[in-house]
């Protein structure tokens, strides 16, 4: 089919397809840098935080007892925890990851006042923590029961002469050795206390899922707390949902005279944390299909439109010989041609926009493959689109070219 004449026909009637190719641009730049921002989202969700997520849950309790032995009262929870059918293990600690709330100093690698050091987060473990937590230790060894030392719960914590870091944690702070290598070595928080690396976890993620260092993390051998306990829980495959309440009523049984906070699962936690990014993933899905249904709206009532307008010129081709698989090809042709002009503009128009987006907030730049895949669904939209209007057209009877207007 001779493209010139078509081409023609519409630089006659710019208006019309001009405004179609518009909007077609307009949805291709706003489809294209959604769905890369629905990737990224999606990519932060889906990180691993490093922990046996499906299996982990925490009980929190707060004592108004003014005589309590809080030492006493952990030592005897955990132990009764433990022992519990279905429980793998169990601790006392500060926080976990994608709790959004925590504990976090810097670590250098000289002692000294004015030198740069690597923020970590900071959870306090004893020598249960690597089984409760369900990491992956991959080099230097675990906690010893005579390293676990309980801190000050008025002062400022005196630190621990041990700690396990995670490997990008170790990576960060020693980048011309392996992490493994990272084992032995001396670091200094709080600007000149030496802290020993005596392991290395494979990933265990901060519990603020948008900080640039979500990934390094830090377990000190310590215990804190005067009042108020955070029992972190890791069950058998499947047990969690079953002990969890029975869990929450011991204790409570156990002690009257505290509050046992309802028990918290990772997984929720999660969900929590991703709630944000969740809704914006959802409204941008929303946001992708109304504006595809509204262009292809637009294509079905200009074709419409254009159909109506020039039906007795389709009766006249008809009556010379036309065949409808012409006709139908015709409008076809006409729309891809309305729809290449739209997503080629619209590319360059995305293009602009993710790098404008990328420069004022630090996202990621489009995957090369989400243009042409958004050029490919937008041009069989818009065939889609016009089907119906073009096969109207070539429907029109060849007798519609006898009748007057």
């Amino acid at each position: 089919m001779d493209i010139g004449p078509i081409w023609r026909a519409l630089l006659r009637n710019k208006s019309s397809f001009l405004l179609i190719a518009l909007q077609i641009a307009a949805t291709m730049a706003l489809m294209v840098n959604a769905i890369a921002i629905i990737q990224e989202r999606s990519r932060l969700m889906a990180r691993p935080s490093g922990i046996d997520e499906e299996n982990i849950f925490y009980i929190d309790s707060s004592s108004f007892d003014k005589d309590l032995e809080y030492q006493a009262m952990v030592a005897e929870d955990l132990d009764l925890i433990r022992a519990f059918p279905g429980i793998v293990n169990a601790m006392l600690t500060n926080s976990f990851p994608l709790r959004d709330g925590g504990w976090s100093q810097a670590l250098q690698t000289e002692p000294g006042e004015g030198i740069d050091g690597t923020g970590t987060a900071i959870y306090f473990a004893d020598e249960h923590g690597i089984e409760t937590f369900g990491v992956d230790l991959i080099a230097g060894r675990n906690f010893a029961t005579t390293e676990i030392v309980w801190a000050d719960p008025e002062g400022a914590p005196d630190w621990p002469e041990s700690a396990i870091v995670t490997r990008a944690m170790a990576a960060e702070m020693y980048p011309d050795i392996t992490p493994e290598q990272a084992v032995g070595k001396v670091a200094y928080i709080e600007q000149d206390q030496p802290v020993t690396i005596i392991g290395i976890v494979d990933r265990m993620q901060a519990p603020w899922k948008s900080w640039a260092g979500v990934e390094r993390s830090m377990l000190v051998p310590m215990k804190r707390g005067q009042s108020f306990a955070r029992y972190v829980i890791r069950a058998k495959p499947g047990y969690r949902d079953e002990v969890m309440p029975q869990l929450e009523r011991l204790l409570a049984e156990r002690d009257t005279g505290r509050i046992i906070d309802s028990p918290g699962t990772i997984t929720e936690a999660r969900r929590m944390a991703y709630l944000e990014d969740s809704a914006m993933i959802k409204l941008l899905v929303f946001i992708v299909s109304l504006l595809t249904a509204i262009t292809s709206l637009g294509i079905v009532g200009l074709a419409s439109f254009s159909v109506a307008k020039r039906t007795k010129q389709i009766g006249t081709r008809r009556a010379l010989g036309a065949t409808r698989p012409s006709i139908l090809r015709h409008f076809q042709l006409e729309n891809f041609l309305i729809s290449s002009i739209g997503v080629v503009s619209g590319a360059i128009l995305a293009v602009a926009l993710n790098m404008w987006m990328v420069q004022t907030f630090d996202l990621t730049p489009i995957a090369w493959y989400i243009i042409p895949v958004s050029m490919l669904v937008l041009w069989m939209v818009g065939q889609l689109a016009v089907y119906g209007p073009a096969r109207r057209a070539s429907l029109v009877s060849p007798a519609i070219a006898t009748r007057s207007v």
